[in-house]
Formats: C-alpha cells, structure tokens, sequence
C-alpha cells in the first residue's frame, strides 16, 4: 500500500483509513473538528445484502455470497491472525461495509467524517462499533485485508501502539500465498537503505503518536520488525507474543524493545542480518 490511501483511527472514537502503504492515525472525539458526532447516518450505509461469519460481518451494495472468495480469504484471515499472534477467536464484531462504488462511499465518508482525506478504506473504531469501509474496485482484496486486520487487533487488545498496529497490518494485507511474507518491495528498498548505512531504531519508532509523523521508510521497517519477531527466531517470536498477551490486559505495558533487548543481545545486527537474507528468497509458486 500506499500512504495516500490507508487510514486508521482510534480512541474511544477512532477512524481508520487505507492508504496505499500504510495508514493514517487521527484521534477523534465527538467534539472536535474531525466529526460532528458519534452517530451514524445510516441512510447512506449500505444495507441490501449482509453475510456473517462469527466475528465478520458484511454489509455491501454488492451481493456477495459466504462462498465467495472475498469473504472466505477475510474468514481465513481471522484464523491465521488467532493462529500466528496467539490471539482468541472470540472478541467484538468487525462490519465491513462494502458500497457499490467510489463516489457513495466517498459522500458517506464526507457526510459522516467531515475532513478525513481522501482513502481507499477507512477502520473506525467507537464504543458501539468495529467497523471497515470500503468501495468496490480493484484493490478491495489488499484493503480489506489491511483494515480487517486493525479491526481484529483492536477487538482483543486494550492498544496497539502505531507503528506494530501498521506494522500487523501491512504483514497480514499480503496475500497468504505471499512466500515466506516477504513484502518484495519493502525488502528491496530496505536492502537499499542498509547498503546506504541505514540503522534500524525501534525507540524512535516507539516514541510516533501520530501518523502524520510516519514517514513511508517507518511503515516499511515497522512491517520488517513483525517480521523479523514472527521469523527470525523462537525468542523473537516469544517476545511478540508475550507483549501482545499484555496488551489485552494493560493498554501501556513497557515497550516491547525492553523485553527485545533483554532478550535477544544485539537485536539491530540480528535485525539487519534477517533483512539482508529476505533479498536472498527466491519466489515460488504456491497455491492458497
């Protein structure tokens, strides 16, 4: 994805969007500029046809079938998310609201959420509801794997901090038969950028609040930390793991590079060392 087309949000309000590689992080309240009120206007939503599977409900303007293969891959994706982060299948809804085209998804968007740029897909995420929306077009498989993927997250954990929230989302937004999960072409220019001397610095992305702080380069080495901890090794993995089973009790534990540092001695080198062997994967043919 793309920055200019990903958005996400959260709080005891929040909106969350797609952008193109990552997205955008905007507190909102029900008082301040970015929306006039919690309520939805629902007149504009779409509502002809709904399909539901235990957490995932879908709303669209389109008809869209369990068995189709939209829904089946956003089932799929639920497990794997459980599977991998050692998370519940139990937990909130997330609707995903699906319009039948651009321009009533946008005019919804511009009604209801006031000042919000323009994005492919939003997350938003209140009290009284997880909810995804989107249009129909050509990247809806990638969007809504980006923004369900926050939906799940945030109907387990207390928080997630920004940059594992994108960090997550872009890991998950690759297709399943995606080899090894390699984004391709954040491990090329990651493998640029270590050529250049770049230097990993997991504390300043700890230290980002905002989105509008996030560079393009931040959501490319969030996305190499997730995997980097699901890959690189057992204790790796276990640290993810156990930071992400404190977040669904405490919603500001001790960032997580405490416990990496403690963990694993010379975490950047093992870092830097991981990425350089993703350039060296080559890809297969693999059938999801």
């Amino acid at each position: 994805m793309n920055d200019t087309e990903r958005h996400r949000c959260h709080s005891s309000f929040s909106v969350l969007g797609s952008p193109l590689p990552g997205f955008l992080l905007f507190i909102l309240t029900a008082f301040t500029i970015g929306c006039r009120s919690t309520r939805h206007d629902t007149a504009q939503l779409p509502a002809e046809h709904s399909v539901r599977s235990d957490q995932l409900q879908v709303i669209s303007d389109v008809k869209l079938k369990l068995e189709h293969p939209l829904i089946q891959d956003l089932i799929q994706l639920r497990k794997d998310v459980a599977q991998q982060l050692n998370l519940p299948l139990e937990g909130r809804d997330v609707v995903v609201y699906v319009f039948g085209d651009k321009t009533k998804y946008q005019q919804y968007l511009d009604k209801t959420y006031p000042g919000l740029p323009p994005r492919r897909a939003y997350f938003v995420g209140t009290p009284r509801e997880l909810a995804v929306y989107t249009f129909w077009g050509d990247s809806i498989q990638e969007d809504l794997r980006h923004e369900f993927t926050h939906g799940l997250l945030h109907a387990q954990l207390k928080d997630v901090p920004l940059w594992l929230d994108e960090g997550l989302a872009e890991y998950f937004e690759l297709p399943r038969s995606t080899p090894n999960s390699v984004n391709r072409e954040y491990a090329r220019k990651l493998s640029i950028a270590i050529a250049n001397n770049w230097e990993p610095d997991l504390d300043r992305l700890e230290s980002l609040q905002d989105v509008i702080q996030m560079q393009r380069a931040d959501y490319q080495e969030s996305w190499a930390w997730v995997h980097f901890l699901l890959h690189s090794s057992d204790d790796s993995r276990e640290v993810l793991l156990n930071y992400l089973q404190e977040l669904r009790e405490n919603p500001h534990p001790a960032p997580l590079s405490t416990a990496l540092r403690d963990t694993i001695p010379e975490v950047n080198a093992r870092y830097l060392a991981h990425l350089s062997a993703l350039n060296t994967i080559q890809p297969v043919s693999h059938q999801k």
